[in-house]
């Protein structure tokens, strides 16, 4: 079981930027991908960006492409989603997700990730 607790979430005005961690517990982290996803009201729950194990190899979503950028420091169990050159568009709920994997993979398929935080809100302003 692995627990995982995000943070970082709060208001922002377009063009700004807000940083996001996420802190995973329990099982060893080096062992998961780890991923980014969002959730604006009434919406589904979509793909930002993802990360394989080592951190060698990310992933993103077309929309956040060269404003965001994931991370990971396995010795801190810690992920990070910076977040630069906000957009209103880019308002919802943040929630970091992972999974057991091979060593090289990410996915942005939502079905794929076993455990996930409980999200912090992401809102940004015009």
């Amino acid at each position: 079981q692995v627990q995982l607790v995000e943070s970082g979430g709060g208001l922002a005005q377009a063009g700004g930027s807000l940083r996001l961690s996420c802190a995973a517990s329990g099982r060893t982290f080096s062992n998961y991908r780890m991923a980014w996803f969002r959730q604006a009201p009434g919406k589904e729950r979509d793909f930002v960006a993802s990360i394989s194990r080592s951190g060698s190899f990310t992933d993103y979503a077309d929309s956040v492409k060269g404003r965001f950028a994931i991370s990971r420091d396995n010795a801190k169990n810690t992920v990070i989603l910076q977040m630069n050159s906000l957009k209103p568009a880019d308002t919802a709920v943040y929630y970091c997700a992972g999974s057991g994997s091979s060593y090289y993979s990410t996915s942005s398929d939502l079905k794929s990730y076993a455990y996930w935080g409980q999200g912090t809100q992401v809102t940004v302003s015009s």
